[in-house]
């Protein structure tokens, strides 16, 4: 009889034993889903919905310099009386000013330049790296990422003494015989794209490498074997197999490259028109913090919609390969 209980109740006790295990597995699988979006929540949601407050309030000399809406220390009938009070002036304001509109367009294509330029300079470093001897590739890495030991702020300074007029460029050239008087490169848009180039190539490295580096080279062999000239091998087998990376260091690049402020103040001087140069002043100069916001919300849409409806596109492709 005792048999006969042991008999049955092991499988009850195994049974009760992985229990335990498959909610332990179940809770760390999904901690490790929600982790990632409580972060966003927090350090992405939570501020972009302040700001889009900050965007339907009114400027008022305060401080802060605008009349809080949707305050919730009133209770519930504050909050809804305060849903009265919005509007939509500031969003209307932007599409009244072309100055916006102008540093919007100017951003987006200086930005698209750029990305362009970083994926030409970018593009063959990343190639050499990927085929190169495995034992000097960690170095080569390492040298890619060298730059980030060093301050931003300090390297757009560094570009500062090299581009002026009596900067190492020019001495070098006039040293060199190649110009005769030096080149005006600061305080122009060739000295964004170069800052924005240097700054972000990495960016742009990184992915390439990586895409390149899983690539299987025995198809370029049987390539030439069947007799596919290296160019047209490059494009019919290297570039589509990269071009995961190559999107990637492309969204990695145009993204904080249409926002970027340090660049274009440095480099490009104070004829500039970006958005991020004008979100600056409608802050700090202004203090037009309900025009900024709106700016700012106009900003992030212009950015997130796009790639938003790029990865809805990419998903369907790759069902449709599927």
């Amino acid at each position: 009889m005792s048999a006969v209980t042991a008999a049955t109740s092991s499988p009850a006790n195994a049974a009760g034993k992985s229990a335990p295990a498959r909610l332990s597995a179940a809770f760390v699988s999904r901690l490790v889903i929600i982790v990632p979006y409580l972060w966003l929540l927090f350090f992405f949601l939570v501020p972009f919905i302040i700001v889009f407050k900050i965007s339907l309030s009114q400027t008022a000399i305060a401080m802060p310099p605008y009349t809080p809406v949707l305050d919730f220390r009133g209770g519930i009938p504050g909050f809804i009386s305060g849903l009265g009070a919005l509007n939509f002036d500031n969003y209307t304001w932007l599409t009244q000013d072309a100055l916006y509109f102008n540093a919007y367009v100017t951003s987006v294509v200086v930005a698209a330049i750029s990305t362009v330029l970083t994926l030409l300079v970018g593009y063959p470093i990343a190639y050499g790296m990927a085929r190169a001897p495995a034992t000097i590739r960690p170095t080569l890495l390492m040298l890619v990422i060298l730059p980030f030991w060093t301050s931003f702020l300090i390297r757009v300074y560094a570009w500062i003494g090299i581009l002026k007029p009596e900067g190492l460029l020019n001495q070098l050239l006039l040293a060199s015989g190649i110009i005769s008087q030096p080149l005006i490169i600061l305080n122009t848009y060739t000295a964004i794209f170069i800052g924005i180039v240097y700054s972000y190539l990495p960016f742009m490295v990184l992915p390439l490498y990586s895409s390149l580096e899983k690539m299987d080279h025995t198809l370029i062999e049987a390539a030439k074997d069947l007799g596919c000239p290296p160019t047209s091998a490059f494009w019919k087998i290297t570039f589509p197999l990269s071009l995961p990376g190559v999107i990637a260091g492309c969204l990695l690049v145009f993204i904080p490259a249409v926002g970027e402020f340090v660049i274009p103040d440095l480099l490009g001087g104070s004829q500039t028109l970006m958005i991020g140069r004008t979100l600056w002043n409608e802050f700090f100069a202004n203090r037009d913090w309900p025009v900024s916001s709106a700016v700012a919300v106009i900003l992030l849409l212009l950015l997130i919609v796009p790639i938003m409806i790029f990865q809805r596109a990419q998903a369907r492709a790759q069902e449709q390969d599927q």
